[in-house]
């Protein structure tokens, strides 16, 4: 089927059901990272043809080099990928470097990459967006501060809720700017509940598998906070967040990929929308974080590594009509006393619960020390759990 180069392969730590999928498709699959060979996991070490270690992924003079010696080695290399937000750039460079045809290029990046960039194409397709001006003048943010009451500035080139803040007042703005932030976005706040449209989507832009996830509580105050991370993937995707999926998929261009769009449901109306209504929040070329891809298959009866690599080898996946559940996420931090302990999870929630375990330290800003991944018939039983694994023991 041809070489393809996964970068990173083993982080997340599923994602070598990736690479496995692309070796059962009869892809010869090299991997590049900086983790030893030696460290890897069995099963990713049998998927690959070849691991080339460097010292790091973000040198790319020796990331540049791997993908050389790979090319002298097996020849013409038809994939590089990483699925992974992070590597997006690097990727789309060493395509353009290695005349890689598959896969977004450099130039296509902008509204790919910068939040700032990404609202003229969710316009395009149909679907309202914050306003925003960029903080790079505090009398400017003072004036938009001004009239949006309430606002949220972030890295306009970044991932997750990292470095993520609310300003609502004059105080705060003084001290994010004497902070010394360079090039942040700042948008009008939107009271809303963060739902997105998950998909994989083939060489016409099609999509052949569709599914999506809810975030009740904001990331930005989970990171902030050090507060619980939860989320669900859905039970059956709503034809509203189906319908404006597709229509950015077509607006963004996108081919051949896993993504993952997020959207606020509003909570109110306003401006943007009346109280129910969609709107844009950013685009993410890759698939939702962590162990979602996992929670996917829980919740739908599928493989999506496998219909993936399909899409990749040009197949159509074998889909079939599999009960579908809520598959629902909670993340406990360490060093709080909850009121039930692990073991009384495991007795309540035996029967429902698909896994649990240390979440990795990279991600743990996000989603917590310690999750738990269980599957429910309803969202009443799925926020029963968020609020059951979360509650605090009382003093």
């Amino acid at each position: 089927m041809g070489n393809f180069i996964f970068l990173s392969p083993n982080f997340p730590e599923g994602y070598w059901r990736f690479c496995a999928a692309l070796k059962a498709r009869g892809f010869c699959v090299l991997g590049i990272g900086d983790c030893p060979y030696d460290a890897l996991r069995p099963e990713l070490k049998g998927a690959l043809a070849e691991y080339y270690k460097v010292n790091s992924l973000e040198d790319y003079g020796e990331v540049y080099r791997a993908v050389a010696f790979f090319a002298f080695k097996y020849g013409k290399i038809d994939w590089l990928e990483s699925n992974n937000e992070y590597w997006l750039e690097q990727n789309a460079r060493l395509r353009d470097d290695f005349n890689i045809q598959t896969g977004f290029h450099f130039s296509d990046m902008p509204p790919v990459k910068y939040k700032s960039k990404m609202k003229a194409r969710y316009e395009a397709a149909g679907i309202p967006a914050a306003r925003y001006c960029m903080a790079d003048d505090r009398a400017k943010c003072a004036a938009f501060l001004k009239e949006a009451g309430r606002v949220v500035v972030k890295p306009d080139n970044g991932v997750g809720a990292n470095a993520t803040y609310c300003i609502s007042s004059e105080a705060e703005l003084s001290r994010f700017f004497a902070e010394g932030h360079r090039g942040y976005i700042m948008e009008e706040f939107v009271d809303g509940t963060i739902c997105s449209y998950d998909a994989i989507i083939d060489g016409d832009g099609q999509p052949v598998f569709e599914t999506g996830n809810v975030t009740p509580d904001s990331l930005m105050d989970v990171v902030n906070e050090h507060a619980d991370s939860c989320f669900y993937i859905v039970k059956q995707l709503s034809e509203e967040v189906r319908r404006k999926g597709r229509a950015a998929v077509k607006a963004f261009g996108v081919k051949s990929r896993f993504v993952h769009f997020e959207f606020f449901r509003l909570n109110q109306s306003c401006r943007l929308g009346k109280q129910g209504e969609i709107v844009a929040l950013e685009v993410n070329m890759r698939p939702s974080g962590g162990c979602s891809p996992d929670m996917m298959n829980y919740a739908n009866g599928v493989d999506v590594y496998e219909i993936w690599a399909d899409m990749i080898a040009g197949r159509a996946p074998a889909l079939h009509q599999n009960e579908h559940f809520y598959c629902a996420f909670l993340g406990r931090r360490s060093g709080r006393r909850y009121a039930l302990s692990h073991a009384e999870i495991l007795q309540r929630y035996g029967a429902n619960l698909k896994e649990y375990g240390e979440v990795d330290r990279a991600l743990a800003p996000a989603m917590g020390d310690y999750r738990y991944i269980a599957c429910f018939s309803s969202e009443e039983e799925v926020y029963a759990f968020f609020r059951a694994l979360s509650a605090t023991a009382a003093n």
